[in-house]
This record gives structure tokens, sequence and C-alpha cells, in this order.
């Protein structure tokens, strides 16, 4: 493989960062996180239109007909501004979509014209789609991220025994906010009670599917995890050189500096995984599944580690609500458990 961006991707990851940037500083994150949803319109429209919500799509199907090392670096810059919002729940969607052959759905939500999210998780918390029970569109689904901002979703449930995906328009069903440690992302508990539904898909192809999507997700979250490993060391890196103990900067301490040098080491490996991972896929090569769950158990203990580590750096600095630090710790926390642990994963490349 390359072990560098392209031109043309190294033009797609600063045109991202110059964008959020301007368009999402950390004031305005915080502002949109009060918010009910999480999720800003405009800042909606504004990514729509730089083409960032279809990057993976086909041009025939309103994307931009790029690839998963693109997505890969879009995400992580996205993660380093700690971008609000469905964007990965709108991703989640669309993968499945894509794989199951609606078109027309697709280009509605590559465009920014409608949101999507898809409700999988049931009581078990088990992101396999095997642990999928619920009846056809008939019980609860838990954890459904960015549920009252989406509108429709995609729901998994068992039909006849065989696993069946059905589009849903959001208004037609109850959604209860749940507590989320992300207050970046929204999450919520939907109640289905035999709702007028689209059936996208069934049988070994809905398998197909959301597994297609679920790893099209995860090279995206763990992609997204890096940069908000990155931002966190920048933090703590810049605090190090200015906050002074004893008549000198802290990070002339050892122990300081061990600390950084953890983190460094944390936001490389996980970079490289992320983008390992972004590239077979991109490739086709039959061990993607395995490469992308060795990203996001990688990821995943690293991310909350760097989290912990900054957080040390700056004392109790980094649990005010003035700094941002916790908030990337909230997003660590929270993306650790998305789409699958650590464990899980393990368990994933065992299976393999």
């Amino acid at each position: 493989m390359q072990f560098g961006l392209s031109e043309s991707q190294q033009i797609l990851k600063s045109n991202a960062r110059k964008f959020f940037a301007a368009e999402c500083p950390l004031s305005e994150v915080r502002r949109i996180m009060e918010t009910d949803t999480a999720h800003d319109k405009k800042l909606w429209r504004s990514m729509a239109e730089q083409g960032f919500l279809g990057v993976v799509f086909p041009e025939e199907a309103g994307g931009m007909g790029l690839g998963y090392v693109e997505l890969a670096a879009l995400a992580e810059e996205m993660g380093r501004a700690l971008v609000p919002g469905a964007f990965l729940s709108n991703l989640f969607a669309g993968a499945v979509l894509h794989a199951a052959g609606a078109t027309k759905h697709l280009a509605a939500i590559s465009s920014g014209e409608k949101t999507a999210t898809v409700a999988l998780l049931e009581a078990d918390a088990n992101w396999n789609p095997d642990a999928v029970k619920m009846p056809t569109l008939a019980g609860e689904k838990l954890f459904v991220p960015d549920a009252e901002s989406a509108d429709f979703m995609i729901v998994a449930a068992r039909d006849a025994n065989k696993l069946a995906l059905y589009l849903v328009e959001s208004h037609v069903v109850k959604k209860t906010p749940m507590p989320a440690m992300d207050l970046t992302r929204r999450l919520y508990k939907v109640t289905f009670d035999h709702p007028a539904a689209e059936l996208l898909v069934e049988g070994d192809a809905a398998c197909k599917a959301l597994d297609h999507a679920l790893n099209v997700v995860t090279v995206a979250l763990c992609a997204e995890m890096t940069g908000g490993m990155q931002r966190m060391l920048d933090i703590a890196v810049e605090y190090a050189k200015t906050r002074k103990q004893f008549g000198k900067p802290i990070g002339q301490y050892q122990a300081v500096q061990h600390q950084c040098a953890d983190m460094l080491l944390y936001t490389e490996s996980a970079r490289s995984a992320a983008y390992y991972a972004a590239y077979t896929m991109t490739e086709g090569n039959a061990d993607a599944p395995t490469a992308i769950s060795v990203a996001k158990a990688y990821a995943s203990d690293a991310c909350r580690e760097t989290g912990n580590r900054a957080v040390q750096v700056q004392g109790g600095m980094g649990f005010t609500w003035e700094n941002d630090t916790h908030l990337f710790y909230r997003r660590a926390k929270a993306s650790e458990m998305a789409f699958g642990d650590a464990t899980y994963h393990r368990e994933r490349i065992a299976r393999a």
C-alpha cells in the first residue's frame, strides 16, 4: 500500500480542515450541543455543498464516488474538529442503502435533502446482525443515534426468522431520549407499533448489506477517533509548554514528557491501523473485516487512554467546563463502545 496520502487526498484533507475551522470552531460545537438534537441544519447544508455527505457514494446517486481512504481523511478532520450531529448515522444508513441498491433514497441523503439513521441495537446491545430479535416492526430499538433529527430510519427486524431491513419514516414512531456520554450526539429509544414501512432487502442480502455498512461506518469512526486523539495531544502539549511549576514549564519534566510520548504513540498507531483498514476496503481485500476489527479494537483502547493522559497532563483543568479536553474525552468514551468495543472486535477477529 501507499504509506502516504496522494495529492488529491491531501487536498481533500486540507480543505476539510479549513472548512471545519471556519464553519465549526469549538465555540460553535458548544452552541450546537446545547440544542435539543445537537444537529445544526445550516452546518449540514454547508457540508452537503462540499460533497462531504456522499463522499464514498457513487456519482449517479449524488455522491462524490471517492474511496474509503478519502472517507478516512475526511473523518479524521471531523474528529479533530469534534463535528456534532448526524454524520456517522447518516453514513451508516447510506451504506445500507447503497448495498441494498436503494438509489433514490441514497441520493436524498447524499445531497443533504434528507437525513437518516439505523435502528439496530436491542436490549443486549449486540452489534452482530445475527443478534436482531425484534419481530417485524413491533418492539423497541435502543441507542438509536440522531433519531429525532432523522427524516427516516432503516430498521433491522426478523421476518419469519429471516433478517429484514425496512425503511420507516421517522415521524410515525415514538422516540424517547436516552442519556449519552457524548454531548454532541443524541441517542434515543425508538418504539415501533407496526408502522407503514418499505421493505428494502431481506435474508442473506440483508445480512450482507448490514455487514458492509457496519464495516464502512467503523472505518470512518476509527479515523474520526484518530483526529480526536490528535487534538487532545495538541491541547495537552500546548498546556505543558505554557503551564509553569517551580519556575519552568511542566513540559520539561520527564513524567509529563512520558505522558505526551504515550499519547503520540497511541495516536500514530491508531492512524496507521485506521488508514490500512480504509485501504483494504478500497482495494476489496479479503482481510478487510479483520483489518477493520484490528483498527477498532486498538482505537477503542487507545482513544480512551489518550484522553486519560490528556487530562493527567492538565491536572484538574482537564475536566473543567471551560477546557475543551473533556468534550473530546466524552467523544472518546462514546466512540469506544460504538459499533463494537475492543472485546467485541477481538472476538470477531478470533471467529474469522
